[in-house]
């Protein structure tokens, strides 16, 4: 369990994604088989349309939450941040739309793991309440 937050400033560390496409604003837990992370979603966000995030923003919050949590193992482990790739999506439910100026919270679950392939299950939440959730084949490239 990681208890000091892990703040904007300090998250590019981590995933190798750079502002404005930074979508997590801190890092609240990393944990074995979870992460969870905040974003603050900015009315200028580039995914933000009418007022609210839209699906590729949320899509992205997601991917780039289970980047945090490779990022984080690596620092941890002090090697190198290795790139991910997104190599399927499925079963991507948006329930809601978030609005500009609120925050959201993605916890990422490991479903499993096999050699540099690992399936995660996404959700962003408000307040508790389920606005997306999908299933994410992520893999990672091996560091020579």
């Amino acid at each position: 369990m990681h208890n000091n937050m892990i703040n904007k400033e300090d998250i590019t560390a981590y995933i190798p994604q750079r502002p404005p496409i930074v979508m997590i604003s801190r890092l609240l837990e990393a944990g074995e088989k979870n992460i969870r992370t905040e974003l603050d979603i900015a009315e200028d966000n580039v995914f933000v349309e009418d007022g609210k995030l839209q699906a590729p923003g949320l899509v992205e919050n997601i991917a780039q939450t289970a980047a945090a949590r490779i990022g984080y193992l690596a620092k941890q482990q002090n090697v190198p941040v290795p790139l991910g790739f997104i190599g399927a999506i499925q079963h991507l439910e948006i329930i809601g739309y978030p609005a500009a100026s609120t925050t959201v919270e993605t916890e990422i679950v490991i479903e499993h793991e096999v050699f540099n392939a690992t399936v995660v299950k996404g959700t962003v939440k408000q307040q508790g309440k389920l606005l997306a959730q999908c299933d994410m084949k992520i893999f990672v490239s091996q560091n020579k």
